[in-house]
């Protein structure tokens, strides 16, 4: 299957769809037509279609799609099928909700180690997993083979503690620093910029003012 020239809008509602079949498969749905699901995600029935056959299809017409067919193949598609190996670099209270989250696991996402340079908290565990020494991370990355990276570290280290561990043979960043990475091109980036997620609210705010007037 071929992903290269898929629209980031598709891929972005990829993991809605996933979310929405599993509650579906939660409740023993067996089966949903493209309307009946549009009716629930608040996105047309003629998007779904378009989306589902980017990769596809996975429908039949008059019967709909098959609801655990869909989430199974959905997940297989978002690589959800393998487990990714995860480190969290930053201990703050960021990284520990992210370690706290049982929603990675659910997901296939393991974290495997923690990293911060605070000596109060390296060599403590959180659910088990232990935080090191960021002085450590080469000689870990090394000895483990890590997917994925989450960079919860303040914007000034960024840059550089995301470029050392794709020096390092990660290939996949996470990143919650409020800060643009200028990685090699074969490396992939995920950018959770959450004071730029509230100013879009902010701003969607002030639109839905405006529209009463």
């Amino acid at each position: 299957m071929h992903t290269k020239n898929i629209s980031t809008a598709v891929i972005k509602r990829l993991p809605r769809y996933y979310r929405y079949l599993g509650e579906l498969l939660a409740h023993d749905v067996v089966r949903i037509s493209s309307k009946e699901l549009s009716e629930k995600m608040g996105v047309t029935a003629s998007q779904i279609r378009q989306d589902l056959n980017n990769f596809g299809g996975f429908g039949q017409q008059g019967y709909g799609y098959q609801v655990e067919y869909l989430y199974t193949e959905i997940g297989k598609i978002l690589g959800l099928d393998k487990k990714n190996k995860l480190i969290i670099l930053g201990a703050g209270n960021l990284g520990m909700a992210l370690t706290n989250s049982t929603g990675l696991q659910k997901r296939g996402f393991e974290i495997i180690g923690i990293f911060d340079v605070n000596p109060q908290v390296v060599g403590k565990k959180v659910r088990d997993i232990e935080i090191y020494h960021v002085d450590t991370l080469e000689s870990f990355l090394k000895e483990h083979e890590v997917d994925m990276a989450a960079l919860t570290v303040p914007k000034a280290v960024a840059p550089a503690l995301a470029a050392d561990v794709v020096k390092w043979g990660v290939k996949a960043i996470w990143n919650f620093a409020p800060t643009d990475l200028h990685l090699p091109s074969d490396v992939v980036q995920e950018n959770v910029h959450l004071t730029e997620s509230l100013m879009r609210l902010s701003y969607k705010k002030k639109a839905a003012e405006e529209e009463k007037k």
